[in-house]
């Protein structure tokens, strides 16, 4: 399986990598720290699944996942953020995001959000 985590915070990359090392044995993971990285990633190596942040510098992760399902609709998006589902998760669902998911939540719901991908 390979993973890509776009998040404009090295720290948060790191951590989620660590989330998904344990539960993914043998994935593989790229980073992206933006919008623009992420989608340089995905021409260079089509990941199964990709995390995606809402708040970063440049374009935003809704911006991104736009671009990611008009050139990728079947790749499974997951949208990461600190905001609470209230706020986003409908809109995140709506634009074609397969799951929302709230960081202080990431350790115990990321994992299983991606094996229901």
């Amino acid at each position: 399986m390979n993973i890509l985590i776009t998040d404009d915070h090295a720290n948060v990359r790191r951590g989620l990598r660590e989330i998904l090392v344990d539960a993914f044995p043998g994935a593989h993971f790229s980073e992206a720290s933006n919008g623009d990285e992420a989608l340089t990633q995905l021409v260079l190596s089509l990941p199964d699944i990709l995390l995606l942040d809402i708040n970063m510098p440049g374009r935003s992760g809704f911006e991104v996942l736009k671009d990611v399902k008009h050139i990728y609709p079947l790749l499974p998006v997951i949208m990461v953020s600190v905001q609470a589902e209230s706020q986003y998760a409908l809109r995140c669902l709506l634009a074609g995001a397969a799951e929302y998911i709230n960081k202080n939540c990431a350790s115990e719901e990321l994992a299983p959000a991606i094996r229901k991908i």
